[in-house]
């Protein structure tokens, strides 16, 4: 069963960068939509960013103009590149996608997560 694995999260100071990667393991299906969400303990999970095979992308209002989402199609990974981090940015970042199976069903597959703490 296909997996996806992320990457890349550690401890940043503010203002500072870093890039999850989000790779599949075991089998590689063909993703449509990837993106990334976060979550803070006490939280509900929360769209980050996310893109579409075309490469259409949306962000959350929180991290325009600082977080870029980018995919390679042909390994199904997908990256965020996070400039200007704020303290408000911690939480673990999930990566996520989909493939649809129908106009109207599909499947999301998700990653363990990887913690991005966001401190001086």
């Amino acid at each position: 069963q296909v997996q996806l694995v992320e990457s890349g999260g550690g401890l940043v100071q503010p203002g500072g960068s870093l890039r999850l990667s989000c790779a599949p393991s075991g089998r590689i299906f063909s993703m449509d939509t990837m993106g990334w969400y976060r979550q803070v303990p006490g939280n509900q999970l929360a769209l980050v960013a996310r893109i579409t095979s075309g490469g259409s992308t949306n962000y959350a209002d929180s991290v325009k103009g600082r977080f870029t989402i980018y995919r390679d199609n042909d390994k199904n990974t997908v990256y965020l590149q996070m400039e200007g981090l704020k303290a408000e940015d911690t939480a673990i970042y999930y990566c996520n996608g989909f493939v649809r199976i129908t106009t109207s069903v599909g499947v999301d597959y998700w990653g363990q997560g990887t913690q991005v703490t966001v401190s001086s």
